[in-house]
């Protein structure tokens, strides 16, 4: 039985032209939205007077011997704004030729370059699973895209099937580890499905919408964290079955989950990608209805070409290489070392968010003061902040500073080394910091001294909200990290 289904899979007629060419344009979509997010952020993260910045963790390789293939990079060979402005614009036009289906190969091929410059020298602000999906999508597109100046609806040719069934593997792995890490971690929230009695309140960055969704009922909550598991465990399954309903229903399951959490959530462009990478799974029948006679859904595949001998080799070598890091991150003792030269270049990865559901909300406040006695609240774009203010959807762009603030109030200051540059920063006053914040309450000069302090934040409940018009609570305030500034003398009294 086993026999027959693989060779039925693989002797399917299905085409899969009008998907193979709207998966690039999303893709392209989502390079250029990932570009454009980072691009108005670059330089106050990553300048001359960043927050961390760029050319100082180029010094701190070099001076440790490291070299380019360590820190796969065009800002190795180059750190200052200038040459962190001049790979991101070429990023973005890199982007937007993906978009439009100019020379679709060689623009993915220098869209993916630009962006793992940013992502191997971005440390902590480019550490996000979606920074790296976003690279092995790209790469593993490289040869699912076809090999034109100009990819037109008319005449676009149907992917190699291997170059298909890598994007189909990449979409497995994602989502089934997303249930796998859940549940091998042990952690008694998933074990006992009551993990979005929490999630809504302690995720990095809720929408407004989260509100309402944690006052639903706790046999609700358990409902919906038991069906994201049969999605995230049932669905991956169904991509390979040799069946057109089965992939279909895998996509439709995938993007309606997808849709969900970009409700009650703000996670950047990784649904957007997510979605993109489902799209592969649909057929020429199901698509070709709504395409209105603009696709030859039986346009024969690519030539081959002495630049394209061997179209299969290459996506089948993508698909040997993560599925041995697959394997061992998910039933071995972790990644193998004989892979160790690739692990620079973030192209394969295991993924898996939210392995152990966190169960309370640290958040952290920075202050400054001019007198020691008046203590000013900076106020950041995204993460909670003011209770009165609503939780604000900011999706698909990716705030990194406010989501760093959530990772760095589950941690100690001294594992958070650029919460210290960040409040130097704002010391002195440097206007590309401050064009990251919402609001500077020293608009007349910088403050003398400056601050951390955390409290434990929870969304309110119906009644309170309706009591205090907020939508936050808070309390059991402390100090988070050691006052920096100078000193400041007391006011002098009258005698």
């Amino acid at each position: 039985m086993i026999s027959t289904a693989i060779v039925t899979f693989a002797n399917t007629r299905q085409t899969y032209v009008v998907s193979s060419w709207l998966f690039a344009r999303l893709l392209g979509g989502v390079l250029l939205i990932a570009f454009v997010s980072l691009g108005v952020q670059a330089k106050g993260l990553f300048g001359s007077s960043g927050v961390m910045p760029t050319s100082m963790l180029v010094e701190q390789a070099k001076r440790a011997g490291h070299s380019f293939w360590q820190h796969p990079s065009a800002l190795w060979w180059g750190s200052g704004d200038t040459m962190i402005g001049a790979v991101w614009v070429v990023g973005t036009i890199a982007a937007l030729a993906v978009l439009i289906g100019f020379v679709p190969k060689l623009a993915l091929a220098v869209s993916w370059f630009a962006y793992l410059s940013f992502v191997s020298l971005g440390w902590p602000f480019m550490s996000f699973q979606w920074d790296v999906l976003l690279l092995e999508v790209s790469f593993t597109a490289f040869f699912f895209v076809p090999l034109r100046f100009w990819d037109r609806p008319r005449g676009h040719p149907d992917a190699h099937p291997i170059a298909r069934w890598a994007l189909w593997w990449l979409l497995f792995r994602l989502v089934f580890r997303s249930a796998w890490v859940k549940l091998a971690s042990g952690d008694a929230a998933w074990a006992d499905l009551s993990a979005l009695s929490y999630h809504y309140w302690t995720q990095p960055l809720p929408t407004a919408l989260a509100w309402y969704a944690n006052l639903l009922p706790n046999w609700f909550q358990t409902f919906s964290c038991a069906l994201m598991f049969a999605v995230e465990l049932g669905a991956p399954v169904l991509i390979f079955l040799p069946w057109a309903w089965a992939r279909r229903t895998a996509a439709a399951t995938i993007i309606a989950l997808m849709i969900l959490i970009g409700l009650t959530g703000n996670y950047g462009f990784f649904n957007l990608c997510t979605i993109a990478l489902c799209i592969p799974l649909l057929d020429d029948r199901l698509l070709a209805r709504f395409a209105r006679g603009r696709f030859d859904v039986s346009a024969v595949r690519d030539r081959k070409t002495k630049w394209n001998a061997w179209p299969g080799v290459a996506p089948a070598l993508v698909i040997l290489l993560s599925g041995a890091i697959f394997a061992s991150g998910t039933f071995g003792r972790g990644a193998p070392r004989w892979l160790g030269p690739i692990y620079p270049f973030s192209t394969f990865n295991n993924y898996g968010l939210f392995a152990v559901m966190t169960t309370e909300r640290p958040e952290i406040e920075i202050e400054g003061t001019v007198d020691g006695q008046i203590w000013k609240p900076y106020r950041f774009r995204y993460k909670p902040g003011p209770l009165d203010r609503a939780p604000v959807w900011n999706s698909p762009h990716q705030p990194r500073l406010d989501w760093q603030m959530w990772f760095a109030a589950l941690g100690d200051y001294r594992r958070n080394v650029w919460i210290s540059n960040l409040m130097r920063r704002l010391l002195r006053g440097e206007p590309t910091v401050l064009r990251l914040l919402d609001q500077n309450p020293f608009e007349e000069g910088p403050p003398k001294q400056i601050r951390a302090v955390i409290y434990r934040y929870e969304l309110t409940d119906s009644n309170e909200r309706k009591a205090t018009r907020n939508w936050w609570k808070r309390g059991d305030r402390s100090l988070y990290a050691p006052i920096l500034g100078v000193e400041i003398e007391p006011p002098s009294t009258a005698e």
